[in-house]
């Protein structure tokens, strides 16, 4: 084919030199026209010598087109979807202590774009992402009655875009197989088998607008989970157990910034760890992206931040509440009476109004509670 190219561009200099000479410049003009068409048709019906794609563009986050109409087209996984199987450069990740949402389980990835670093800011503040980033979170049931199966619910992404994070829902069909972009919210109702315990809820998949509610900042979107202070800890990879920060550093992913006495979130599952440590770990995950400056609930004198939570005062302990739900109820958290303790009640209640938190559970979550009521008890005095 190459050969038929220079073949004709010789005639063509030739040509030129024919018909210059002698004068006759229209007919010289069809003929440069008619061999352009040639050569064109010549590359046309060229073939290309295929490029191997390098890892990195095996994922597609364009920042242009996002969010996709489908999970699948960011191709986040290979193989099947529902198997969650992570693509080249998609690194799994967990905080130390989770979020509870209705005792939903949990599947977190992220994705930082090829050449590009986070950075370490604050032990307490989110690692500062490249443009063109991605979270990616996922939220399932295991013994879905009452075919005792697991089922997909919804998965979440957040990307960061020149202007900021955006937020993308996606709905898992039927048949597990794909899901659908939604930001309008939407209620699915569930039954599932808990630790032997049958239980059922009607799940809440969040709008845009109740999303924002706690993934905010002076009212601009940002991710919760990670925090350095959440990832420091062995997460169980495929190649072995090693701390989260560290496998980020080694992957290229995170710029080497980080100091080595970040002061971390336990696991509040941990009985190994003090009741102190474990409960200030659980508010912070559960409760500080509201209850912090310039959050959601900052007119609130709670501030349950973990780097906070060293001040009992903080956490509520001998503080009024501001509004009242019965007389007894005499502080947010008042030592070894949880019957008097507000916290401890608005943990206990279902009712939307009452309830803390107000968004992301339905059902009670009674290892919360229990929790609680160990910390209340351990606080004998106010401080």
């Amino acid at each position: 084919m190459l050969n038929k190219i220079n073949a004709t561009l010789i005639t063509m200099r030739l040509l030129l030199t024919r018909f210059t000479r002698n004068g006759n410049l229209f007919v010289l003009l069809l003929i440069v026209i008619a061999l352009q068409a040639v050569v064109y048709s010549c590359k046309k019906k060229s073939t290309p010598e295929p490029i191997e794609e390098t890892p990195d563009t095996n994922v597609s986050v364009n920042l242009q087109n996002v969010p996709y109409p489908k999970l699948s087209d960011y191709r986040f996984f290979v193989g099947n979807l529902k198997d969650q199987q992570p693509n080249t450069n998609i690194i799994p990740y967990a905080p130390a202590s989770s979020l509870f949402t209705d005792y939903a389980k949990k599947k977190r990835f992220l994705w930082v774009p090829g050449g590009q670093k986070a950075s370490y800011v604050a032990d307490n503040q989110i690692l500062d992402m490249p443009v063109g980033s991605a979270l990616i979170k996922t939220f399932y049931y295991d013994h879905i009655l009452p075919e005792n199966v697991t089922k997909i619910i919804e998965t979440r992404v957040m990307i960061r875009k020149s202007t900021g994070w955006i937020f993308a829902n996606y709905i898992w069909n039927d048949e597990q197989t794909e899901a659908y972009l939604s930001l309008a919210g939407t209620n699915v109702p569930l039954s599932w088998d808990q630790d032997g315990q049958n239980m059922s809820t009607t799940y809440r998949i969040p709008s845009e607008t109740e999303c924002l509610t706690c993934h905010k900042i002076n009212d601009v979107a940002i991710p919760i989970g990670i925090k350095p202070q959440n990832m420091n800890w062995d997460y169980p990879y495929s190649s072995g157990a090693m701390n989260q920060l560290d496998k980020l550093i080694a992957l290229g992913k995170l710029n080497d910034n980080v100091p080595d006495n970040i002061l971390s979130t336990v696991d509040y599952n941990d009985e190994t760890k003090s009741i102190d440590l474990r409960y200030r770990s659980y508010v912070d995950i559960n409760c500080a992206h509201c209850h912090s400056e310039d959050r959601h609930c900052d007119y609130r004198p709670m501030r349950l931040g973990f780097s906070e939570t060293n001040l009992a005062v903080n956490m509520g302990l001998c503080v009024e509440p501001e509004e009242f739900i019965n007389s007894t109820l005499v502080y947010i958290i008042k030592p070894s009476d949880k019957n008097r303790s507000m916290m401890y009640y608005r943990l206990n209640s279902t009712v939307q109004s009452e309830r803390m938190p107000l968004l992301g559970r339905t059902v009670v979550h009674q290892e919360g509670v229990d929790l609680l009521e160990e910390w209340i008890n351990w606080k004998t005095i106010c401080e």
